[in-house]
């Protein structure tokens, strides 16, 4: 997401301002976290693997375009719930799940 996307989808869900500065420290925070959170440890065994998609709409260019978002979660042996990929994609195909 540009600078740009993410004034608009704070002006649009919120209703409030952000300004340029604001936005570069609060990307600037969470991305190190994203980072990590993306390079973690698997463990080696989940019991249940649930596998799901929520769709939505978007706005894009003056368009309502339909996008998915492919959410992969796991239950540990612990049974500790453990999101381990969340994709965003334009569809559901069988074949990106296989991917998965």
């Amino acid at each position: 997401m540009s600078t740009r996307d993410i004034h608009e989808q704070i002006k649009e869900i919120y209703g409030i301002e952000v300004s340029a500065d604001m936005e570069s420290k609060i990307t600037n925070k969470i991305l190190p976290e994203i980072k990590e959170w993306q390079s973690r440890p698997f463990n080696a065994i989940y019991p249940f693997i649930f596998m799901d998609t929520i769709h939505y709409k978007v706005r894009e260019d003056a368009r309502i375009l339909n996008r998915a978002t492919y959410i992969v979660l796991a239950v540990t042996v612990d049974g500790i719930k453990d999101i381990l990929s969340i994709t965003i994609g334009t569809n559901e195909p069988s074949k990106f799940w296989l991917g998965m």
